[in-house]
């Protein structure tokens, strides 16, 4: 029998000092968010990965305790407008350490939000020099947009504070304009947010799409080749995203979008308004011309009159 063997406790020890002399300081760590899950006690699970074009090639998990991931996740959104999210690549810094029990864990101290702001930024980049390269940025602004647009269909959470805000602006305008709006409900956030708004682009399901966010290319396809005119209204502060660059009309906020539909039947009530005013002082002119008209014939008239009572007076 072999006696030059070790135990289990053992082989876990030589293996914690190997990490202990080579991980002694936190290190930075350039990863993809695969996994994104937050307990109910508010610590945040990640599972990381790295690519090779479409091949995982390296997987590892990781943890954000609940005191740390409240001061991330808040940090990182004021950066980025964004919030931490499956598919995003991020600079995390970690600590190393292996326990006898439960193996090698990886713990995130503090991720960089300007190494993700960048990386969205390629990605954008890169999404719209496609769409330009097949003449897609400017096809649904080229649709025509009706003098009054009675009928808007309306994608969104039916709980989004957008949406309501966008109900309150068009239906209590003070002009009592009346608008036929019709929900077609899309979640509003979350990595199934593109599949989710195209579903209700089509009006059905079956549209197999991994998509996350604003700033994606299938999304932004599906909008630039609708055969209707779509005007976003996102309500991001910060920077403009995709989907805007390809849409019919780019406003700020929920709340703007309905200001700019009711603008135009305010164009609409104005340029009538404008051609009624022109009809009743063109009209005015006409009658007062005339009355000159009249005038000046009742006059040459009454003059002839005279005259030919002179001459038969001769006679």
């Amino acid at each position: 029998m072999k006696e030059d063997f070790i135990t289990l406790s053992q082989l876990n020890g030589l293996i914690r000092e190997v990490f202990e002399m080579n991980f002694v300081d936190d290190i930075w760590l350039v990863a993809e968010i695969a996994e994104l899950r937050v307990a109910g006690a508010g610590h945040c699970y990640l599972e990381l990965v790295e690519k090779k074009g479409d091949k995982i090639v390296a997987r590892i998990k990781a943890n954000i305790w609940s005191y740390q991931y409240q001061r991330i996740a808040m940090d990182f959104f004021a950066a980025t407008d964004s919030k931490l999210q499956k598919g995003m690549k991020v600079l995390l810094s970690v600590g190393i350490s292996y326990h006898a029990l439960y193996g090698m864990s990886l713990v995130v101290k503090n991720i960089d939000p300007n190494y993700s702001l960048g990386d969205l930024e390629r990605r954008k980049k890169e999404i719209l020099d496609q769409l330009e390269k097949e003449n897609l940025l400017t096809k649904n602004g080229s649709q025509t947009l009706e003098l009054v647009p009675k009928r808007v269909a309306v994608i969104s959470s039916e709980t989004a504070a957008g949406y309501g805000d966008f109900l309150n602006q068009v239906e209590g305008n003070e002009n009592s304009y009346m608008v036929n709006l019709e929900l077609f409900v899309s979640i509003m956030q979350g990595d199934s947010l593109g599949r989710s708004v195209v579903d209700a682009l089509i009006r059905g399901g079956g549209a197999s799409l991994d998509l996350a966010g604003f700033d994606n290319y299938d999304l932004a396809k599906a909008i630039s080749r609708f055969p209707l005119p779509i005007i976003t209204g996102i309500g991001h502060e910060r920077d403009d995203t995709v989907i805007d660059h390809v849409s019919f009309e780019k406003v700020k906020t929920p709340t703007a979008a309905a200001e700019f539909l009711l603008g135009k039947f305010s164009d609409f009530e104005s340029y009538y308004e404008g051609l009624r005013e022109g009809l009743v002082y063109f009209t005015k002119e006409r009658v007062n011309r005339s009355k000159s008209q009249v005038k000046n014939l009742s006059y040459e008239l009454k003059n002839s009159t005279q005259k030919q009572v002179e001459q038969e007076r001769l006679k």
